[in-house]
Order: structure tokens, then sequence, then C-alpha cells
């Protein structure tokens, strides 16, 4: 009982500053306090001797916090630039539970069937990505590509890797550092349509863009 009450407090010591914020502040704060919840439960959890459990909530309640993203002023910007970027091209531009800039583009902007190559339609996209990019030290990318069910395991997961090595190595090459991007692909295990209809194979074969900012240590 005492390890759930130190979590929660500590959790509510977070967001008990939300009240009056601005958008952008309210958002970090939500994200600070959910990293709280999971950080406290993790550090009552690993307590050993009753004095020790306080401090292990507490400081995981702190890692918590500062180990989750920061929506901030340079995120908003840079969906609104990519909003206006992307206005009418498919590409979907949004901000997750998690605080993240996450950008989800459709084949008919990114790759043709089978291919790892970028459309000359996708690299303005890219272009208006790396600008916002270069002028986020602190951002973390992931990037994750997806096929269609058409062919083997052996075709698409490694098809869908060298797409999102693909989109890595555009940005890189504008600037971007190598070491702000994750890639990973997902081979066909993740449709968001139906793959019995064209339009279905279409909208799984996609690359996702995550943008996270960490907090200035």
């Amino acid at each position: 009982m005492k390890k759930f009450v130190l979590a929660t407090t500590a959790a509510a010591l977070v967001l008990s500053g939300c009240a009056g914020m601005s958008d952008t502040q309210r958002n970090t704060g939500i994200g600070a306090g959910a990293g709280a919840l999971a950080g406290a439960a993790i550090g009552s959890a690993t307590g050993g001797n009753r004095g020790a459990i306080g401090t292990g909530a507490v400081v995981g309640a702190l890692a918590g916090a500062a180990g989750g993203y920061l929506w901030s002023q340079r995120m908003e910007a840079q969906k609104r630039q990519m909003e206006a970027a992307t206005q009418g091209t498919g590409v979907t531009v949004t901000q997750t539970a998690n605080n993240e800039l996450k950008l989800a583009i459709p084949s008919d902007v990114s790759f043709d069937v089978g291919r790892a190559a970028i459309k000359p339609n996708f690299a303005p996209v890219l272009d208006q990505f790396a600008s916002g990019l270069r002028g986020n030290p602190n951002a973390e990318v992931r990037i994750i590509g997806h096929t269609d069910s058409t062919g083997t395991d052996a075709i698409n997961n490694p098809l869908s890797v060298e797409r999102a090595a693909s989109t890595r190595d555009y940005l890189v090459a504008r600037g971007v550092p190598a070491t702000t991007f994750r890639i990973e692909g997902r081979g066909s295990r993740e449709p968001i349509a139906d793959n019995g209809t064209d339009a279905g194979r279409a909208q799984n074969r996609r690359v996702e863009i995550y943008v996270g900012e960490r907090p200035q240590g």
C-alpha cells in the first residue's frame, strides 16, 4: 500500500503543476507524469527493505519523468512545418501519446512496389523534415519500414529495413547526424488495411517516422 501511495504521490507532484499552463507546457507535464508513474512503480518494486522503498520509489519517479519525451515549442513548430509541407500528399502528421511527432508516409508518396529507392515526390517532404531536425540537437528519430503481404518474409523483411535505411540515408545526406536515427523493418507483420485489395496493400506499404525530443540535461 505504501508503495502505491508513494508512486501516485510522485506522479501527482509532477502533474499538479499543469493547471494554468499553455498547451505545450501541459503536454510536457502530462508526459512527465506518465513517466513518473511508471518510474515510481519500478522504483518501489525494486526497493529492498522498508527504508529503501521510499527512496526507490522517488528515484524511480524522477527517472521515469526524466526518461520521457517532451513536447517543446520547437516540436510544435516542426509539426506545423510538416503539416504545411505535406498538405494534400496523403502523409499524416500527428502528435503521439508519448509526445513524439509521427509522420505516416504511404507508398504512393514514398516507394514503388518492391523498391527501396525514394520516389521524387517523397524528396521535398524529407527536405523539409531534415530542415527541422538540423535545428533540434536533442531529437531522437525512429524510422520504421513496412510492406504489404505480397511475397514472402524472406523478401518483405529485408525490404522493409532497406526502405527505412534509404529514408535515413537521405536525411543524413542533408546534414542530419547519423546518430540521430534508429531504423527498424516490420515486413508485413503490422498491416493497417486489408491486404486483400489493391488499395489496402498500398496503405500497408509505408514508412513511419517518429521524432522524440529529450529534455536537456
